[in-house]
């Protein structure tokens, strides 16, 4: 019969087994404030663990840049690696008792970037639908153009003809037969800058596809 595997986390690469002398010694350290309720401090450690989830969706260089503690940064780089259930769920629990040591000015810190990335992420995933579904009407309906100039008057209507022009004649429509057999149309390298173009000018960024720049 094989044994039942240990209990615990992981602290600077070292395994520390729940209920052993080191884990009480780190959870003494990371002890919250005398006076609050258990369930004042479990309310306190969920909402932290939870913003400790949202910065696993930061990229490292973000990371690096709002000065977390090394222990954290640790821990998280741990979270990452960690893909069993309970194992990853004992070290959301670690990062949010280290959540706990940091102060309120850091914390509000995270709280504001997270949110910032949130607002970004969701800006961008808009935009892209967004231009695929003006890519697709641009393409097939030359009336299109008009009404997509008058919500943005700054675009460069030339280049624009010019990707709608030459995505039409690199992606010819689907044949009956192409049709029935459920292929997906041809993406042509004009059919991909249109997007981006277009992308660009929804999130009022510089568009660097080639033929723009000559």
């Amino acid at each position: 019969m094989s044994r039942k595997p240990t209990r615990g986390y992981y602290v600077k690469g070292q395994f520390i087994a729940e209920g052993s002398e080191l884990d009480e010694q780190y959870k003494a350290e990371l002890r919250g404030t005398p006076g609050q309720s258990k369930t004042d401090l479990k309310r306190e450690s969920t909402q932290l663990q939870d913003l400790g989830a949202s910065l696993l969706a930061l990229n490292t260089q973000r990371l690096a840049s709002l000065q977390l503690p090394d222990r954290l940064l640790e821990a998280l780089a741990e979270a990452r690696r960690i893909t069993a259930h309970e194992g990853r769920r004992r070290q959301m629990q670690l990062i949010g008792k280290l959540m706990r040591t940091l102060d309120e000015a850091l914390l509000e810190k995270l709280r504001e970037s997270v949110a910032s990335d949130g607002a970004l992420h969701q800006q961008e995933t808009l935009a892209l639908h967004e231009a695929e579904r003006w890519r697709d009407r641009l393409l097939a309906d030359d009336d299109a153009l008009a009404p997509w100039l008058t919500e943005h008057p700054g675009s460069d209507i030339q280049h624009l003809r010019t990707l709608i022009r030459q995505a039409r004649k690199d992606n010819p429509p689907l044949t009956a037969a192409e049709a029935s057999q459920g292929l997906a149309p041809r993406k042509s390298r004009a059919h991909r800058e249109l997007f981006q173009a277009l992308r660009a000018q929804l999130l009022d960024t510089p568009d660097h596809s080639d033929e723009h720049h000559g």
